[in-house]
């Protein structure tokens, strides 16, 4: 919220006697016959003022929240339902005007996805596999609970303590690092300074925060929750001892707070590092719901970077509908994380048992693969319409990220977010990513690969093309993108499964 907003919240205070006192006040020149009139007349009016200032105080303290979204915010080129049309004109009147921007326009929304049931082109299972997966009436909700607000008033304004996080990895990573920052900002009660990316040195991209997200709109999307500052100030002096970078995996909120909360309070700024995976998935449910927010609200591309990959998405859609594969077969994957990603061939095989026309058009994610073009031939053979974001680019467009692979990384996320399905080769960060904002923006189909069960029938050339077929679409029935709670299983990340900490029925 700007200015405008933080003095309208700060309103209720309580007014001097002499505020009341100018209605009441009764001229002693007047007579007693004329002053009981005025007197009833000014009495009633100075109550009807008292009461109405009172009603509004209540309604700022206690009214709809800055930091809640009871319903998700649509994007103006979607089409829209009367439902939804009504449930965001509900949205616009439930909150001042100045937090409009930020609530109702503020997630990455995709292009909408393309009808197929009137494709007479298209076999039954063709079209199955393009429909798009029963949302269940799940929307966002990010009702926070009253005494999360209440003691917002006094964090959003913390001036004395900082957190300062060093991040690191790819994009993804990067995303839910900050995520967390933000969370254990908000656990110790300290302003975050935005966070320091550290360079990356298998790719060399020395990326900082502003050069990939919206930082001015980071800020304000948080400033209910956690004051966000450019930088630590001069006066404090830091060494490399001050760094805190042993931090076990799976804490608990308790576990932040008495571990830091004290140091926080004497030295008055904190520095983390190696944060990855290490707070808890099973955190309270605002604290689930600030996740949702700062990952799906919060982290906006900047606006070049946004327009760019909107203007390949949209050239990827108006041909009609797209997969989205993420093929994660990259250099780094075999030399620095060991992860066994489905090959080209892998993934060819499971979606034309998954019923993928030979026609479909792929939008393959990611980094130059291992190997060259050949690495990915079995696809192409396949799938002839394949499509990156260098063949969509147009001259120069993409020149000045070539060196910076978390811009082109970013670039991906928006083209893969807008695709009918999105595939990827192994569940990594960017895989979980996907997962979650797909669902959160109304459970887009994302086909989840049950590696376990199929890669012995992939390896297995005596399984036939039907046999195999009827097997894809039996393990994969329940993993195409349809709601599914974060609580079903231990230990789930909530910017995976939003349901039912994020997302509500409605």
């Amino acid at each position: 919220m700007g200015k405008s907003a933080r003095n309208f919240k700060n309103s209720c205070i309580s007014p001097h006697p002499s505020f009341f006192l100018h209605f009441l006040a009764v001229s002693p020149k007047k007579s007693s016959r004329n002053q009981s009139p005025n007197f009833t007349l000014l009495f009633l009016l100075s109550l009807f003022t008292l009461s109405s200032f009172l009603g509004i105080c209540v309604l700022t303290f206690y009214g709809i929240p800055h930091n809640s979204i009871p319903c998700p915010p649509i994007s103006p080129s979607s089409p829209l339902s009367p439902i939804l049309l009504a449930s965001l004109s509900s949205i616009s009147k439930g909150y001042p005007r100045n937090d409009e921007p930020t609530l109702l326009s503020s997630v990455m929304v995709p292009l909408p996805a393309h009808g197929v049931a009137a494709n007479l082109n298209l076999s039954a299972e063709e079209k199955e596999f393009w429909q798009q997966p029963d949302g269940e009436g799940y929307r966002p909700c990010l009702d926070f609970s009253l005494a999360y607000r209440k003691a917002s008033a006094r964090i959003s304004k913390e001036k004395r303590k900082l957190l300062v996080m060093v991040v690191s990895g790819g994009l993804n990573q990067q995303r839910n690092q900050i995520v967390d920052a933000v969370v254990i900002a908000r656990i110790l009660e300290a302003a975050l300074v935005v966070p320091v990316l550290q360079v990356n040195r298998i790719w060399g991209d020395e990326s900082e925060f502003s050069d990939i997200f919206d930082l001015e709109h980071f800020k304000k999307t948080l400033q209910a929750d956690v004051r966000v500052v450019s930088s630590l100030p001069s006066t404090h002096l830091v060494s490399m001892q001050s760094i805190e970078n042993q931090i076990p995996f799976h804490v608990s909120p308790m576990w932040i707070r008495a571990r830091y909360f004290h140091q926080l309070n004497e030295e008055g700024f904190l520095i983390l590092k190696g944060l990855d995976s290490r707070l808890s998935k099973n955190l309270p449910p605002d604290l689930q719901k600030l996740r949702c927010k700062v990952a799906f609200h919060a982290l906006r591309f900047t606006s070049p970077i946004q327009d760019l990959g909107n203007q390949i998405a949209r050239r990827m859609w108006i041909e009609g509908p797209y997969i989205a594969l993420h093929l994660r077969i990259e250099k780094d994957v075999w030399i620095r994380t060991g992860f066994c990603p489905l090959s080209a061939k892998e993934v060819a095989r499971l979606l034309r048992g998954l019923g993928a026309p030979s026609n479909a058009r792929i939008y393959v994610a990611g980094g130059e693969p291992f190997g060259g073009s050949r690495a990915i031939q079995p696809l192409v053979h396949e799938f002839p319409n394949i499509a990156t974001k260098k063949t969509l680019a147009r001259q120069g467009e993409l020149t000045p990220y070539l060196n910076r692979p978390s811009v082109l990384a970013a670039i991906d996320y928006i083209v893969s977010l807008s695709s009918d399905v999105f595939l990827p080769s192994h569940g990594g960060n960017m895989g979980r990513a996907m997962q979650g904002h797909r669902a959160y923006v109304g459970h887009r189909k994302y086909i989840k690969p049950n590696k376990r069960m199929i890669v012995p029938l992939l390896e297995d050339t005596s399984v036939s093309d039907e046999k195999f077929r009827r097997t894809m679409q039996k393990l994969h029935k329940y993993s195409k993108g349809q709601p599914e709670s974060r609580k079903k299983k231990l230990d789930r990340d909530v910017l995976a499964y939003p349901v039912p900490e994020c997302m509500c029925k409605h």
